[in-house]
């Protein structure tokens, strides 16, 4: 992995490189297709972020608009992009493109209407993608300039543009904010103003490369830039960690609590060191608030790391953390552990630890964790936060509940110990289950399945917000969703189905380029074809998957379909639903060189229901 932070003159000169060595590493990674639309020069941004997203696993495709045809691509297209068909597209808009700012003599209402119209031009953008395209854009807000004529009232007077600036990006946060809550063009603000100011305008800004190569940015951001905005493209396809995994001594507060004792830590506002874990510790707490599982991975004895943590100046307490492995294992075995104990792959896994031997360890033991190089305690917050391991594009109450919903996980294994039967066990959990089709309430929930779920996704397919709200208004499609709940809480949203109906022919009907075909299919009927079956790793062995088999067969018979097919393409994930199909009463009709398998489902006159466990409520 590419370490965070990293050296962006280093990337520059050694991009060829880099790119040869994470295309030849062996890592499986998902292919998208994205258009880069600048209102400046984006080859080097283009080439950063290839690096960048290689790196989070996934193999990008890109389109370059020419320069400066932003505006005219996104409202208008072209048959090269239209060809390209893409799956996010990132509006690189800056400073540079505002051609209309207030003049000296500017009145309020004439500086107001300038940015209403900057604004609109930018509508007009995502209104062409959405209608086009049907996927996400990422749009930059505009950075400050780099001058002030009125020195400090350029953020007062309606003349200035300091405040023209901060008056457009404030309606441009505020209408993205209402095209997602009115279901328009899906749109993610990417905050190019948050990093201006943060690299610094004058670092960030480089008159003389502006006017020799036409790049909005010097060359030394770039590669910032590139990793700021691939932060909310892997999070839009599910690539964000889930866990963050803790060292305590010299972690969380500083000394070591085996030698100090609880009360000799530096924890709190006596020491300035002891209030910089504190502070430390407020934000790890503001992140577990997102839906971040926190975890401890420490080379100490379980008593001591609970008495630190009990500690009366603690933000942190025991139960804040969903595993707490205190031990004198190596840390790597015990965050592949923490992994096990939430059900999540070890790759979904942050390691934060003071000590640089530890790191390496776990960079070399398990791969795919993310270990940032935490450097001073003065520097945690700042390098794990500028990481966006945990960028969010979007935050639902199931991210709010997660730490929660893994602590009752627990509860639930702790009580299927008492049972000698497994199904004894399941009757005692008393659950129930709503079973239903997609509702606009639950899209982004139901968007962040489809790109989070891996062992349990039959055909790995990976929708955006837009896909399922028309995959919900079509007519010819099947959607349902699962929420389970038991005697130990509320597990949300844990379980889709997304299916297509088609006529049947000879070969399996409505199957992409490159899929298996299914043989032997009578003509002349309407069948469903799933296009999409995955599951939350959360609910694994409760048997949701047959109550939602029940609800799919019901649905499929009310609409007079004689048939159901299903789709299993293999990856180095989702090997545990090989036999699914099967178990749920399939017949394997083809099977390809590559593993790829094709099932049928014949519907009966008179289908008995295969859940046993669960309650449905209506």
């Amino acid at each position: 992995m590419i370490p965070y932070p990293f050296d962006a003159d280093e990337l520059l000169k050694k991009s060829k490189k880099l790119r040869r060595e994470l295309l030849s590493d062996g890592s499986s990674r998902i292919r998208k297709k994205i258009a880069v639309l600048g209102g400046s020069t984006t080859h080097d941004i283009v080439r950063m972020m290839e690096l960048f997203l290689l790196d989070e696993g996934i193999e990008p495709v890109f389109y370059e608009s020419e320069y400066a045809q932003y505006y005219e691509d996104a409202v208008f297209g072209n048959p090269e992009l239209d060809a390209f068909m893409p799956d996010v597209v990132y509006i690189h808009t800056t400073f540079r493109n505002l051609k209309e700012l207030p003049a000296p003599e500017s009145s309020e209402e004439e500086a107001d209407a300038l940015a209403q119209a900057a604004l609109e031009k930018l509508e007009s953008c995502w209104q062409g993608i959405h209608s086009r395209y049907h996927c996400p854009v990422i749009q930059n807000n505009y950075e400050y300039p780099p001058f002030r004529v009125l020195g400090n009232s350029e953020a007062v007077e309606v003349q200035g543009t300091v405040r023209f600036v901060r008056t457009l990006n404030e309606r441009m946060a505020e209408r993205i904010r209402r095209c997602r809550q009115e279901s328009g063009p899906a749109v993610y603000l990417h905050d190019y103003n948050y990093l201006a100011a943060r690299i610094g305008l004058d670092r960030f800004l480089d008159d003389a490369f502006w006017n020799l190569y036409k790049y909005a940015l010097s060359m030394q951001s770039i590669p910032e830039l590139a990793y700021s905005v691939t932060r909310i493209v892997k999070s839009l396809f599910g690539r964000n960690k889930k866990i963050l995994a803790l060292d305590l001594d010299n972690t969380l507060w500083g000394g070591v609590i085996g030698d100090d004792g609880p009360d000799g830590i530096e924890l709190g506002e006596e020491t300035a060191l002891g209030e910089t874990f504190r502070e430390f510790q407020s934000y790890v707490k503001k992140l577990k608030g997102i839906g971040v599982m926190l975890a401890v991975d420490s080379k100490n004895d379980e008593e001591n790391a609970l008495a630190g943590l009990n500690h009366p100046e603690s933000i942190l307490k025991p139960e804040d953390f969903v595993s707490i492995r205190a031990n004198w294992d190596p840390k790597s075995l015990n965050l592949v552990r923490i992994a096990e104990d939430v059900n999540v792959l070890p790759e979904s896994a942050v390691f934060a630890d003071d000590n640089p031997a530890e790191r390496e360890i776990i960079r070399q033991q398990v791969p795919g964790a993310a270990v940032p190089e935490l450097g001073s305690p003065e520097d945690y917050i700042r390098i794990l936060d500028h990481a966006g391991y945990f960028e969010v594009t979007s935050l639902t109450d199931d991210d709010r509940s997660r730490s929660e919903m893994v602590r009752a996980n627990a509860e639930r294994k702790k009580a299927q110990s008492s049972f000698a039967d497994y199904g004894e066990y399941l009757k005692s959990l008393e659950m129930k289950a709503q079973i239903g089709p997609f509702e606009k309430l639950y899209f982004p929930r139901i968007t962040q399945l489809t790109n989070k779920s891996n062992q349990f996704n039959l055909t790995t397919k990976r929708c955006t917000e837009e896909e399922i709200a028309q995959a919900a208004a079509d007519p010819e499609m099947v959607t349902l969703c699962g929420r389970l709940s038991d005697k130990f809480g509320d597990n949300g949203i844990v379980s889709l189905i997304i299916g297509s109906e088609a006529m049947m022919t000879a070969d399996a009907p409505g199957q992409k380029e490159g899929e298996p075909e299914g043989k032997g299919i009578v003509t002349g009927q309407k069948a469903l074809l799933i296009d999409l079956w995955l599951m939350s790793c959360r609910v694994l062995k409760r048997d949701m998957e047959y109550a939602m088999m029940d609800e799919l067969a019901v649905e499929c018979m009310r609409r007079g379909l004689s048939a159901i097919f299903g789709y299993y393409y293999p990856t180095a994930k989702n090997g545990m639903v090989r036999d699914f199909y099967d178990r749920m009463g399939f017949t394997k009709i083809h099977e390809d060189p590559a593993g790829n398998t094709v099932w049928r489902y014949d519907l009966p006159n008179v289908y008995t229901a295969k859940n046993r466990y669960i309650q449905i409520e209506k």
